[in-house]
């Protein structure tokens, strides 16, 4: 009953746990609110699901092109020029299962053994196991909350030594929320270029849920469109979660690697999401808007009584759907029943058991004095999410 070391250098997602845990209490009758996953809770606008039922109608149930059809690679280079104002051709596309897959693929493509990757922390769980399965490194820096979850060009130079391979960079982040500036990517894309074969991996899955205007991608500055992986997709901007489409923009001879690669473990995405992720792109944003509205009214929502609990430190978040408070403060508090509260997870859990409310500690994304909450869900879920951890927190002595 032996595993591949490959496999056993892997931590399981504390994300996807933490959720299956609060589904299994749900289970069991426990009025649970799920505040662990990042997922919209919108359903998928009425003319997206319209186009991915003509798919079907229409017979697109044979296995898709790898890279992904011509149709959407276009919409998607199509997007890029007139929301980013970068010009990528539609084989410099390539269109995989979920924005998950993309981000494997590039790592896996570009990142050999012994290689070392930086990842700003707190980051996305999956990164750095995605590094070491690849046989990579993972390299930290520490973004902390006094510096709004972002690294600075002077920590970004210091960590980068002659194995450094790749950067990976999401903004608006999971699972911060913090978006950074035109000028703060710029001071960052200064400090790469300086260093040959440095590439940016830049994860822009949440693009369109900002709180700041107009979103800025780091490939914009000139010399960085060939060091730049973008990766993006549907599943947050169009609450399109389960249809499991994203895509890398991406020099061709990197598409061609990631194309190579997805060849041989998945093949094409579903054809019938992609003709569904086809209209998406094409018809009106409306549909983008009204939910990043939605979602900024419960970001506001939160923040305010986030605020209100005492113990808690709260930053506000310029994008995506959620809140990471520093929760140090109750490290070393005992429960009722003489749990000590050692760290974020211990944290997170006692929320879950004694509060029913799951999110997820920030150990797992490499800062342990914060937890993380999703937002993605109703006002009255917010509010009565917020009430009971309020209160339960206030029985720790």
């Amino acid at each position: 009953m032996k595993l591949s070391e490959r496999l056993n250098r892997l931590a399981p997602s504390a994300t996807l746990a933490m959720s299956q845990k609060s589904g299994e209490m749900k289970a069991q009758g426990i009025d649970v609110i799920n505040m662990s996953v990042g997922e919209p809770d919108f359903n998928t606008p009425d003319h997206i699901k319209a186009a991915g039922k003509k798919a079907i109608e229409e017979n697109f149930s044979t296995y898709s092109p790898v890279p992904g059809y011509a149709d959407l690679r276009q919409a998607v280079s199509d997007k890029l020029k007139k929301e980013n104002g970068l010009e990528y051709s539609p084989a410099e596309i390539l269109v995989s299962n979920g924005a998950k897959q993309s981000v494997c693929n590039t790592v896996m493509a570009l990142v050999d053994e012994g290689e070392e990757v930086i990842i700003p922390a707190p980051y996305w769980v999956s990164y750095p196991q995605m590094v070491l399965l690849a046989g990579g490194t993972p390299v930290f820096i520490d973004a902390t909350f006094e510096q709004n979850f972002k690294i600075t060009p002077e920590q970004l130079e210091a960590a980068i030594t002659p194995k450094t391979r790749m950067l990976i960079l999401c903004s608006p982040s999971n699972p911060t929320g913090s978006v950074y500036s035109k000028e703060e990517l710029k001071a960052l894309a200064d400090v790469i270029k300086k260093h040959d074969d440095l590439f940016v991996l830049a994860d822009e899955i949440y693009e369109h849920i900002n709180y700041v205007g107009h979103h800025e991608s780091i490939a914009q500055f000139e010399g960085m469109k060939e060091r730049c992986i973008i990766v993006n997709g549907v599943s947050k901007a169009y609450a399109m979660t389960g249809w499991r489409i994203g895509y890398i923009a991406a020099p061709e001879w990197i598409v061609k690697g990631c194309n190579k690669l997805q060849g041989q473990y998945t093949s094409g995405p579903c054809s019938i999401s992609q003709k569904a992720a086809v209209e998406a792109y094409v018809a009106s944003q409306e549909c983008v808007e009204t939910m990043r509205q939605a979602f900024e009214k419960r970001r506001d929502l939160i923040v305010k009584l986030a605020k209100e609990i005492p113990g808690l430190e709260v930053n506000v978040p310029n994008g995506a759907f959620y809140l990471f408070p520093k929760c140090s403060s109750f490290f070393g508090k005992k429960s009722e029943d003489g749990k000590v509260i050692a760290n974020s997870t211990d944290l997170a859990m006692y929320l879950l058991e004694v509060g029913h409310v799951a999110t997820v500690g920030g150990d797992a994304f490499g800062s342990p004095e914060c937890f993380r909450m999703s937002y993605a869900t109703s006002d009255a879920n917010i509010i009565e999410a917020m009430r009971r951890i309020k209160e339960v927190l206030a029985k720790l002595s």
